[in-house]
């Protein structure tokens, strides 16, 4: 006869699963951290900071932190800004600017190398041709990252940098819109302006809209919110054709050609016939004596039609419309955007678009995982949903950009657009190694004038800016800080 066991059916099971979960709650228990639990530090490099780098912890850091208390970010600059306040300045001197990509790549090599370097297009450009940067393409693809929600403006401005390839993500961006007074068209009897607008398109808007004379004019376009240097409309309008005003060494002028001709034809005429503000309208404006709290916004006080702006602009206009109800004195405008001008021969690209805050792992990074972690939460939809609200630059992800207070704006214009590729040339770099090499663009401002002022034709003043500038080049080539007094001042 087979003795009974004391132990019931339910009871043996029970029994067993203790036995199966003994090794995990010793785990649980175990005085040794798991690896997810283990101390580690994060080290992130940027361009520039201090000693209080509070606002980019505000930013970026503290949510994650909090998320991983386990993790310490130290937070390192490559060129430390507290330095410059003890300069002496009253030798009318200016110190010394380092070469900020040299700077970077000492922090991402040696013996303490950071995990994440943040920077913007031009510096992400050249760490990936040095292959500094870790390729995210396959990070994304294994933790099936969605990417899909990011915005095109972004998404296909990082993969020009690195051949249709991933280097880095940007949780946030700023770029620009066409703004336009919807009144002054409807009074013109005008159609008013529509995305994928190419700038002759805009320009002739532009002078169909133009009316009056004096202060009481009314311009049809203007290149920024205020009446500015006209050779300044000249760098924007020329942005995106990617015009090169010296060559890749700072050694040969590159703008006695048709496309720098055309460019500067263009913009002067517009200048000349008024129908983008100039010298004057800061004359009209120093004339005035009563309190305007719109003085110098010439869209608010309803005498400029068209406007390229930034984002944070659209948060200045509804303020502007609220203060404008409240005064009988000025009128809310009614507005609204579409994408900036673009050029016929490079259709797509247009707008002043900033990827100032790229993330990118560094190839030497100590911590590479959690740098992956880092960068995937901060463009992730989390982080997303909560900076939404910003007023200077739009978070990447599609479904969180909304219009502010619940207007109905055509907010996409300020995301269709590709941003203008990066060039391979680092340009800062070469301004702090020739630090007066802004003298030869100021010999060109100079020129430009002339021509505006029909003391020149475009094509002189290009011939005479190529050999004035060529000048100064071969003399910074050996002196840097070279002076160019006789240059700037001539006629």
């Amino acid at each position: 006869m087979i003795k009974k066991s004391v132990f019931s059916r339910p009871v043996i099971a029970m029994l067993t699963c203790m036995t199966l979960l003994t090794p995990l709650l010793a785990a649980c228990t175990s005085n040794e951290p798991s690896e997810d639990q283990e101390e580690r530090v994060l080290r992130i490099g940027t361009v520039y900071g201090s000693n209080d780098d509070t606002y980019f912890r505000q930013q970026y850091t503290d949510i994650f932190e909090v998320l991983n208390d386990n993790i310490t970010i130290e937070i390192v600059p490559a060129v430390d800004q507290d330095q410059y306040q003890y300069f002496d300045y009253t030798k009318n001197e200016q110190p010394e600017q380092p070469d900020t990509l040299e700077a970077v790549k000492k922090l991402m090599t040696g013996e303490n190398p950071v995990d994440v370097i943040v920077g913007d297009t031009s510096l992400l450009k050249s760490l990936i041709q040095e292959n500094m940067l870790t390729q995210l393409d396959p990070l994304i693809a294994e933790d099936e990252f969605d990417t899909t929600d990011i915005v095109p403006t972004v998404l296909d401005g990082i993969k020009d940098m690195g051949d249709n390839n991933l280097y880095a993500l940007t949780p946030t961006f700023s770029s620009s819109a066409l703004f336009y007074n919807k009144a002054i068209f409807q009074k013109a009897g005008v159609e008013p302006p529509a995305d994928g607008a190419t700038w002759e398109d805009i320009f002739d808007l532009a002078r169909r809209v133009t009316s009056g004379e004096g202060k009481d004019r009314v311009y049809g376009f203007s290149f920024s919110q205020y009446a500015g240097d006209p050779f300044y409309n000249v760098q924007m309008y020329a942005g995106p054709l990617q015009l090169r005003t010296f060559d890749d060494k700072a050694e040969t002028m590159t703008v006695n050609n048709d496309s720098w001709e055309r460019v500067w034809d263009t913009v002067a005429t517009l200048a000349r016939d008024k129908i983008v503000p100039g010298q004057e309208m800061f004359e009209y404006q120093t004339e005035q004596t009563e309190f305007n709290p719109f003085q110098g916004n010439m869209f608010m006080e309803g005498k400029l039609a068209m406007v390229v702006s930034d984002y944070s602009y659209v948060t200045r206009l509804i303020n502007d419309n609220k203060y404008a109800e409240t005064d009988d004195k000025f009128d809310p405008i009614d507005w609204d955007v579409v994408t900036p001008p673009v050029h016929q021969e490079k259709p797509g690209i247009g707008g002043s678009v900033y990827l100032s805050s790229l993330m990118a792992i560094n190839s030497n990074a100590q911590n590479p995982e959690d740098a992956w972690e880092f960068i995937k939460f901060l463009n992730g939809e989390e982080w997303a949903k909560v900076k939404a609200r910003s007023s200077y630059e739009m978070v990447s992800r599609k479904s969180y950009i909304q219009p502010k207070e619940g207007l109905d704006y055509n907010i996409a214009a300020f995301y269709t657009l590709k941003p203008i590729p990066p060039t391979s040339t680092d340009m800062n770099t070469l301004y702090q190694k020739m630090p007066n090499l802004w003298q030869v663009d100021s010999v060109g401002q100079k020129y430009f004038n002339e021509v505006v002022e029909n003391k020149k034709t475009p094509k002189e003043a290009l011939e005479a800016w190529e050999q004035d500038g060529n000048e100064m080049l071969q003399k910074l080539k050996t002196d840097p800080k070279a002076s160019f007094e006789d240059k700037l001042g001539a006629n």
